[in-house]
């Protein structure tokens, strides 16, 4: 896979936006997870969790990456149910 297969028609503008940010990460890793995560969330994220993925895409890659696999904890901040989520489904969907 190397990009969205979910089509961005039906979403607002701050989900299309999300959706993009989450496939453009810079690092080919991130793109994967979180570009997958959200194709298959996106649509239904509450709005909370929305600014909870906002949020999480500000952390660098190295660190959200390196957070994700275990290798370090996230900063408490950064650390809540939407990041349990993505991290849960990295590894169901073997990213």
């Amino acid at each position: 896979m190397t990009g969205s297969t979910r089509s961005s028609g039906g979403l607002d503008d701050r989900r299309k936006r999300l959706l993009f940010r989450c496939w453009h990460r810079g690092t080919r890793e991130m793109d994967l997870i979180l570009g997958r995560f959200a194709d298959s969330e996106i649509a239904s994220l509450t709005p909370d969790e929305l600014t909870q993925l906002e949020h999480l895409i500000e952390v660098p890659d190295p660190d959200l990456y390196a957070a994700l696999t275990g290798e370090v904890a996230l900063a408490p901040e950064y650390a809540n149910g939407l990041f349990n989520r993505i991290k849960s489904f990295r590894v169901e969907n073997d990213a």
